[in-house]
């Protein structure tokens, strides 16, 4: 009976598991070792703060929900000694990053891969995704060169007005 239930706690542990790696853009998986119990929850704390989830999960377990959602199979290579998990929801970047700066800041564990946008990652990969800028940054960057054509339409305009002796919208605003 007792491993009738077993069974069944981790079936659901594996069905829990496969819809947060569908819901997530990006998962980094990290082999946590040598970290002290103060540097790991230092790192959940960063995570959370940051909106993303650390957790740590045998290896089988997330084989399993990896076959169920139908994630490459390259990804049981990855899936060798002790792993944590870094789940980002909202953000791609924010778990490599966190990720990298760590291991940078305490020289020691390591970053093996991860899965991006469902796709599996080598850790080189995830190291060039920590490397782009925030998700806020990007926007910022593509709304800016959005309107630089639009700005520089309009001071164009302005001169065409003013060459042709007509008011400058500048004071025609006003």
């Amino acid at each position: 009976m007792a491993n009738a239930s077993i069974i069944a706690q981790k079936e659901q542990l594996v069905n829990e598991l496969a819809e947060k790696l569908q819901k997530a853009q990006s998962v980094v998986m990290f082999d946590y070792r040598g970290l002290t119990v103060a540097e790991v929850t230092e790192l959940r704390a960063q995570m959370r703060k940051a909106g993303n989830e650390y957790v740590i999960v045998k290896n089988s377990m997330v084989e399993r929900a990896c076959d169920k959602i139908g994630i490459d199979e390259s990804v049981k290579a990855l899936l060798k000694g002790p792993s944590a998990f870094a789940i980002g929801y909202d953000d791609a970047v924010s778990p490599a990053k966190i990720l990298k700066d760590t291991v940078k800041k305490l020289k020691k564990c390591e970053i093996k891969g991860g899965i991006v946008n469902g796709k599996v990652s080598d850790a080189a990969a995830i190291d060039a995704l920590a490397e782009l800028p925030p998700r806020e940054v990007l926007i910022a960057r593509m709304l800016g060169s959005m309107m630089s054509p639009i700005s520089g339409l309009a001071i164009v305009l302005d001169q065409i007005a003013k060459k042709n002796g007509g008011e400058s919208t500048e004071a025609a605003a006003e």
